[in-house]
Order: structure tokens, then C-alpha cells, then sequence
């Protein structure tokens, strides 16, 4: 009887139940998972890995695979790409990069898994985005993993040069084109900032889909145009990604978070990735993973030296900051503050790319407040706090996000009637977001006040949430 080819989508490999199967190398989880993902019965995966099926159904009941050479054999067989088998622990694999972007399926699906080139970077981010846009939930159940963000930063220090960013499509790409993308992300990230990451996360990915994955997959262009656009399009994606961890999408924030990266590596845009590697470690650090958040804060750090961005080494500084506060390490934490303070105080910030424009004075005055209120110092952390409402009126979700702040500050010095008045502010300000942040501080808040819930402007306070926010938590 004959089977058909076993083929695994690509969106499987990053499915949180197989990355964990492939870090604890328990193959009968990973063929489990994979059957339930694929459809593929036993027969078909024994088949596609070289295995009986018999032998097959006893390592899906518990007996355990650990030779090297029937890793390898399953790592080939499903056609594993190279992070999943450094996952597994298995070296990764190598073949040439292709020349064109319209290279032949048989050519495609030939090669081996491969050293990551800017080509391999375009096709995964094309694929994302068509994913995204098509609500595929092999990419919309994708689960935030901290480790797999490390092996994305240890890329963007150690990968070696790639093929010159030139391709031969059919449509001339010239600066125009560029420009338009640039502008366009400026726009949507205009409206991220005042009306929160949901509003326009659907419009990015489906410009990206449509409008930019043309540009890259039939585009003509040769080196200079082609890192430009890579770069454009890895900011674009970054966007995306940051509105997907904003309504907490984390998994997918991850996934796009990560595409950019290689993008940006890809285009040699040092200061972009300084600022994506900034990204990561504070959606790390939101999500209580402090020691990833550290990391990825020093190597946001490292990059920023190389870019020469003053401004960008002094965010990095309170990324780790940050980031020390959640891990409880008051000291680190004050070495960190005391850093990006320095730096900041030399930095020129007439050469500063427009995306980092809502680094100022009040956004660092809320990384400080934050720091001040997670070590429980609650004086240092409202004169911050109050500080950082001296902000450009355009970011609407921030001021948001600082009224929560400032008002959690007064719960810490117990002062819940002012508490309740500046939240009643943020939630004006919320009620109108599409932002899960925003809407976690200020539950966050209402829970906060729970030990206060006797006293009238508590009771009202936390009914006029609920009549606010509704379901939404």
C-alpha cells in the first residue's frame, strides 16, 4: 500500500506543545502532537521517519528515543527545520541559500533544512503575514516561549554575512516604494499610539500581505534598494508585533518580534535591531520572565553601541533596569537607572530615527516609577510617576498606562480615594483603547483596591469598571 508523503506545515514548529516535546526530546509527544496538528495517522509517520509503525505506537505510549542516529532519522523524516532540531539537540543543517525569490517547488522542497539567509527570512515573514491575515490558528494558538527568543539574539550576533540583497522580479522596487512603506508605518504607528494595538493590527498585517510581499517576492532591486526595503519591511513587522503583544497575542507578538529581527540583521539596520531586542525584553519582562529580559536588555544595549544611538543605549539601560525590579535585585537595578540617567544626559538627539520619537523625558519618568513601585518604594515611585504625565497628548494609550501607574502608587501609600480618582481617568482614556495593557492596570488597579472595597469611592470605582470594561480583562 502505498502512503502519501508525509509533509509538515511550517507553522507546526512553533506550536508550544512541540517545542516543548523537541526541549524534553519526548519523540511520542512530538508524534502525538503531530497527529493531532496534521491529521497524519501512525502508519503515515512511520512511514515519512523510517520507522515501523509498531515501533511508532510504542514510542507514542512512553518508550523513550535517545540514540543519535534515530534523532536524525525523525529529524529528516518530518523535515525538521534547524531551530527545532537545536532543539532537539541535534546540529543543525546546511545548503546554499537560493539565488531568486521564484525558485522551483521541486527546488524548494528539495533542500535540507539551511544556514538562515536573507531569503530564508523573507519566506518565513511571507508566510507569517498570509497566516496572520487568513486567522490560520496554527499561528493565532501560538503560545509565548521566553528560550525562544535566545537563539533569535544569539543569531543576530554570530550569523555570518549572507548573499548580496539583490533579486531579479518582474517589478522594478525603487526609493518610492520604499517610502511609502516608511510612511505608512509611521501612520499606523500614529494610530497604535492613540487608539491602542487593536485597532489597526488586522490593517498591518494585511498591508504587509498585500502591498509589501509583492515588493519583496517579485520585486527587482539591487543591494542598496534591497536593504532598504528589508529594512522598512522589518520595522513594519516589528509594529505588528508590538500591537500583537498589546492585545495579548503573545505568541504571535513573538513570532513577528522575531521575523524583524532577522529582517533588520538581514538589512545591517544595527539601530532597529537595538530597538526590537528592546521590544522583546520588555514584552519578557511584562510577562514575568526577568531573567530573558535581562538578556535581551544587554544585547538591545551592545547593538545600541554599535549604532552609536545614545538615545537607544539609554532605553536599553531601563529595559534591564526594569527588569532587575521584577527579579527583586534593588542594586542592579539602581546600577541600570543610574546608567541610561548618564547616558541620556550626553545624548544628541538630532540623529534619532523617527520610530524612537516616544522616548522622552516622560517615558523615562514611567520606566523609573515602574522600577521605584515594583522594589515597594512608594515615594520615589510617585514623584516619577507624576512626572511622566508631562507628555505629549498624542499618546493616548501611555497616558493611560501612567494614570494606572501613578494611581497604584497611591494604593501603596494608602491613599485609596486618590487612587480612585486618577484611575476613574485612566479608565476614560481605556474605555476608548484597544489595548489588553491598558485594560490589565487597570484591573490590576481595581484588585489593588480590594482591601479598601468598604469605603464608598472604592464601591463606585469598581462598579464603574465593570460597566466599563465589561468581560474584557
Amino acid at each position: 500500500m502505498l502512503v502519501d508523503p508525509l509533509r509538515i506545515p511550517s507553522d507546526v514548529w512553533s506550536d508550544s506543545v512541540v517545542c516543548e516535546a523537541l526541549r524534553s526530546r519526548n519523540i511520542g509527544a512530538l508524534f502525538r502532537r503531530i497527529g493531532q496538528l496534521t491529521g497524519a495517522s501512525q502508519t503515515r509517520i512511520g512511514a515519512g521517519v523510517g520507522l515501523e509503525q509498531g515501533y511508532v505506537s510504542r514510542v507514542v505510549a512512553g518508550r523513550r528515543i535517545s540514540t543519535i542516529e534515530v534523532l536524525e532519522r525523525v529529524a529528516a523524516g518530518l523535515g525538521m527545520p534547524d531551530e527545532s532540531r537545536m532543539a532537539l539537540g541535534l546540529a543543525p543543517t546546511r545548503r546554499p541559500c537560493q539565488h531568486d525569490m521564484a525558485g522551483t517547488a521541486e527546488q524548494r522542497q528539495g533542500d535540507a533544512a539551511a544556514d538562515r539567509c536573507w531569503r530564508d527570512d523573507l519566506h518565513a515573514a511571507v508566510r507569517l503575514w498570509e497566516g496572520d491575515v487568513n486567522r490560520r490558528d496554527l499561528i493565532r494558538q501560538t503560545s509565548f516561549a521566553s528560550t525562544s527568543y535566545l537563539l533569535p539574539a544569539l543569531r543576530w550576533f554570530t550569523a555570518p554575512s549572507g548573499p548580496p540583497l539583490n533579486a531579479s522580479g518582474r517589478r522594478i522596487v525603487g526609493q518610492p516604494d520604499i517610502a511609502t512603506v516608511r510612511e505608512m508605518s509611521k501612520t499606523f504607528r500614529q494610530l497604535d499610539n492613540r487608539y491602542g494595538g487593536g485597532h489597526a493590527r488586522g490593517a498591518v498585517a494585511r498591508y504587509l500581505h498585500e502591498e509589501v510581499t509583492p515588493l519583496l517576492t517579485d520585486g527587482r532591486y539591487d543591494t542598496a534598494t534591497g536593504r532598504s526595503l528589508l529594512s522598512a519591511t522589518a520595522e513594519l513587522t516589528q509594529l505588528a508585533g508590538w500591537q500583537a503583544y498589546d492585545v495579548a497575542q503573545h505568541g504571535v507578538a513573538q513570532r513577528y518580534l522575531t521575523l524583524a529581527l532577522d529582517l533588520a540583521r538581514a538589512a545591517d539596520d544595527a539601530g532597529l535591531g537595538a530597538e526590537i531586542l528592546a521590544a522583546m525584553s520588555h514584552q519578557a519582562t511584562y510577562l514575568g520572565q526577568a531573567a530573558t529580559g535581562i538578556d535581551l536588555a544587554r544585547a538591545a544595549g551592545q547593538t545600541a553601541k554599535r549604532a552609536g544611538l545614545a538615545v537607544l543605549l539609554a532605553e536599553a539601560h531601563v529595559m534591564e533596569a526594569h527588569a532587575h525590579a521584577t527579579a527583586r535585585d534593588e542594586k542592579a537595578c539602581a546600577a541600570a537607572l543610574h546608567q541610561a540617567e548618564q547616558t541620556l544626559d550626553k545624548a544628541d538627539r538630532s540623529g534619532n530615527p523617527q520610530w524612537l520619537g516616544y522616548f522622552d523625558e516622560a517615558y523615562l519618568s514611567a520606566k523609573f516609577a515602574h522600577c521605584f513601585l515594583a522594589l515597594g518604594r512608594a515615594l520615589p515611585a510617585e514623584r516619577f510617576a507624576s512626572r511622566s504625565l508631562k507628555m505629549d497628548e498624542r499618546y493616548v494609550r501611555g497616558k493611560a498606562f501612567n494614570l494606572s501607574l501613578l494611581a497604584s502608587v497611591q494604593v501603596r501609600r494608602g491613599e485609596p480615594e486618590r487612587a480612585c480618582a486618577i484611575g476613574t481617568e485612566a479608565l476614560t482614556l481605556t474605555g476608548q483603547l484597544r489595548s489588553a495593557r491598558a485594560v490589565r492596570y487597570v484591573r490590576d488597579l481595581q484588585s489593588q483596591l480590594a482591601p479598601y472595597r468598604n469605603r464608598a469611592a472604592v464601591r463606585q470605582f469598581s462598579t464603574r469598571v465593570n460597566a466599563v470594561l465589561g468581560s474584557r480583562r
